[in-house]
């Protein structure tokens, strides 16, 4: 039996020997909640005793409850009732078995409802900062117990609703971050079903919440809960971590990995039906390639969530077609209208926006395959040419190499780069006429522009352009293609001064300090 407060995981405190001077007020003060503590240890070894001392539960609920106590008697009562309680539970006295008799019938359903309210004691724990932690362990000490022991059935009982109310404690507004850090990592990580349950209550938790106003920081609270999830099961064998001992049946829903990214796929479905400011949803975005989607049986349930991100134009509509591009990819979602939607990106504002570098890089990853039809490719090639005429010279840095790669990766379209007059006729209204460019700017489909049958006209304007740098580097597209690609890292995120200082992998002299 533990008679100290030492067990209880904090340090015993020692009573004064009484002198003939009266003691200060702070010695009466741990005088008098060491006296509590030692009347909530006495109690709890009663009740051990015999039955008849079950009337100290009430009392030590009482001690629990009791606002005007010291927060940490509140803990020491705690973690004594969860002894008893535990110890019940497994000596079977809170079950009713076959030929219990009506007395010992009565005496199990009181100290039923007495472990209601007990739970409803220590959840309020579980939500006052300061506490918080220290009230999980005895929460979850308690779920593991009662799914062992407190129902005398051969059937598999999680305790759903127990943890459902923790679940709620946790991403109520205001709960403690570092309480719900662990219970993510120590518990929903680890345990296979404290996750399924976990997913499933966050799901209802928040589909209540999305027909009601809601808190901001429900949804942030519930996202650091599904963030911490970082490992998605591939097969069902790899569903082998138990919190509670596993069903015995082995057609349980717990063994089942479609049944486990249902939950998931409904957690975060139900999150994203939540209202959201600007942030919330770019957080969500970025995390839906290696968080969310690899948990996703209909990946295609996505597209509402994308396409409203996708209005909103921006950044916003770069990291939508960027979750499209990788259900595209790895989960093969048919959407013909992928890069026409990419293509409309491709406005004036795009090469002086602070998310230029990004944009590049997805572009560069979205036109890679060698399968993409050359009229597509020649339309964002001849589309971002034209743009630069009017970009920063940052801007040109970082689209010249661009279009070098492009041209390595589609050799197809490399003559855009110098059309000549095939005929004597056409050479003559070359000269006395000019020529109209073909590529329709305005037009929307990029496999409609006609980019296919112009030129590069505006990359030989680049060759004349007042910055010496940018017109050096412009050449290489005139030049014979010895090298095999650039690395375009090197030309992204430069300004004007770093344009003027130095172009990485070339030998120019600068004329222009940094």
């Amino acid at each position: 039996m533990r008679s100290t407060i030492d067990n209880l995981g904090k340090p015993a405190k020692r009573k004064r020997n009484t002198s003939e001077t009266k003691p200060s007020k702070r010695a009466r003060s741990e005088s008098s909640e060491e006296d509590v503590q030692a009347q909530i240890l006495l109690l709890e070894t009663e009740i051990f005793e015999s039955k008849k001392n079950y009337n100290n539960i009430t009392a030590l609920i009482k001690l629990l409850r009791d606002d005007d106590e010291d927060a940490e008697n509140s803990v020491v009562a705690a973690i004594s009732l969860c002894r008893v309680f535990t110890r019940l539970m497994v000596s079977g006295d809170m079950a009713k078995r076959e030929g219990t008799s009506e007395k010992e019938a009565v005496i199990v359903e009181w100290l039923r409802e007495r472990y209601s309210e007990y739970k409803t004691a220590i959840l309020a724990l579980l939500g006052e900062e300061g506490i918080s932690s220290t009230a999980l362990s005895p929460c979850m000490r308690l779920l593991k117990t009662e799914g062992q022991h407190l129902h005398n059935s051969k059937e598999y009982n999680f305790p759903t609703k127990f943890l459902m109310a923790i679940v709620r404690v946790l991403l109520k507004p205001g709960s403690d971050g570092s309480t719900r850090k662990e219970f993510s990592e120590k518990y929903v990580e680890e345990s296979d079903d404290v996750r399924f349950y976990t997913l499933e209550a966050i799901e209802k938790i928040l589909v209540e919440a999305s027909t009601q106003t809601s808190e901001p920081s429900l949804l942030d609270n519930a996202l650091e809960i599904l963030t911490a999830i970082e490992s998605v099961p591939e097969s069902k064998d790899e569903l082998e971590d138990f919190y509670i001992p596993a069903p015995k049946k082995t057609t349980h829903a717990l063994f089942s990995l479609s049944q486990h990214k249902r939950r998931a796929q409904g957690a975060w479905l139900a999150l994203m039906n939540l209202e959201m400011d600007k942030e919330q949803r770019k957080t969500i975005l970025r995390l839906t390639a290696t968080s969310i989607a690899p948990w996703f049986l209909k990946p295609e349930l996505l597209m509402d969530f994308l396409t409203d991100s996708y209005d909103a134009g921006g950044s916003m509509s770069l990291l939508a077609l960027s979750g499209v591009f990788y259900l595209i990819q790895e989960r093969n979602l048919d959407y013909p209208s992928f890069y026409r939607k990419l293509y409309s990106l491709l406005d004036s504002e795009i090469l002086h926006s602070k998310h230029r570098s990004r944009f590049l890089r997805l572009m560069d990853t979205f036109l890679a395959s060698t399968h993409l039809p050359a009229v597509l490719v020649a339309s964002f090639i001849k589309r971002l040419s034209r743009l630069t005429l009017n970009a920063p010279p940052g801007g040109v840095v970082a689209v010249v190499p661009w279009i070098y790669n492009l041209f390595k990766k589609h050799p197809t379209c490399t003559f855009m780069i110098h059309r000549e007059a095939t005929t004597a006729e056409a050479r003559e209204n070359l000269e006395n006429e000019g020529m109209d460019d073909p590529f329709l700017p305005d037009e929307g489909d990029p496999m409609k522009t006609l980019a296919i049958e112009s030129s590069l006209w505006e990359v030989v304007m680049l060759q004349s352009h007042y910055h010496p740098n940018v017109a050096t580097l412009a050449k290489i597209i005139s030049e014979q293609f010895t090298k095999q690609s650039y690395n375009l890292e090197d030309f992204l995120d430069h300004s004007y001064g770093s344009v003027s200082c130095q172009i990485p992998g070339s030998h120019m002299k600068f004329n222009e300090p940094c």
